[in-house]
């Protein structure tokens, strides 16, 4: 329960690695290119409780990337899907990525595909060329049932905090749940076993 994992899926431009080390490092590094994957450590305390988080960074997702999102699809407990608000393009893979998401834990985790994700609209700072409207993002999101939120890496850092602790939270309520739902259904098959056990002995007294 002390363990959280996230994954940050986009496209490449997206700013989806300048939102996590705004995240982790409270600067701003603007964009660079990466062609590997990344994984980073961080030791936090929200609500009180010590927490160690792992972030996934692959490499940036295209259209036709299935292969890419299942190694961080199977491995996440929660999501950060983000596009650029002045790139259509980049929207338009979002919207992949989710579905992409949904199908992939359907067929991985037995039908748990009600996984904590954030769609996250990036470049807040750019809206004087906006080519995705907040109210498409939105409606995205309400479509997938997801946490949706438009955010600048460049300019706002709180935000960017305020985002990763309402996921993580989601992520450690949702542990909990299925935690909890386990737990409800292992005593219920020891409960089932039992009483067959000591059933049949009784029938044979």
């Amino acid at each position: 329960m002390n363990d959280i994992k996230l994954a940050l899926l986009g496209s490449k431009g997206a700013g989806k690695s300048a939102v996590l080390v705004r995240f982790l490092t409270k600067r701003f590094i603007g964009e660079y290119a990466s062609n590997s994957n990344s994984l980073y450590r961080k030791r936090l305390s929200i609500d009180g409780r010590q927490l160690n988080l792992e972030v996934f960074d692959p490499c940036s997702q295209g259209v036709e990337s299935r292969c890419i999102l299942e190694e961080p699809v199977k491995w996440a407990n929660g999501f950060i899907v983000v596009y650029n608000i002045s790139d259509r393009t980049s929207f338009l893979i979002a919207k992949n990525i989710l579905c992409q998401i949904r199908e992939v834990r359907v067929e991985s985790s037995r039908g748990d595909a009600e996984v904590p994700v954030c769609l996250v609209g990036n470049k807040q700072d750019l809206c004087h060329v906006r080519q995705v409207h907040e109210e498409e993002g939105r409606s995205v999101a309400q479509e997938n049932q997801c946490y949706f939120q438009e955010i600048s890496a460049a300019e706002n850092y709180q935000e960017i905090a305020n985002l990763f602790t309402k996921l993580i939270r989601q992520v450690m309520e949702h542990l909990k749940v299925r935690g909890d739902r386990r737990r409800y259904s292992g005593s219920k098959s020891m409960a089932k076993l039992i009483n067959n056990v000591f059933g049949k002995r009784r029938k044979s007294v």
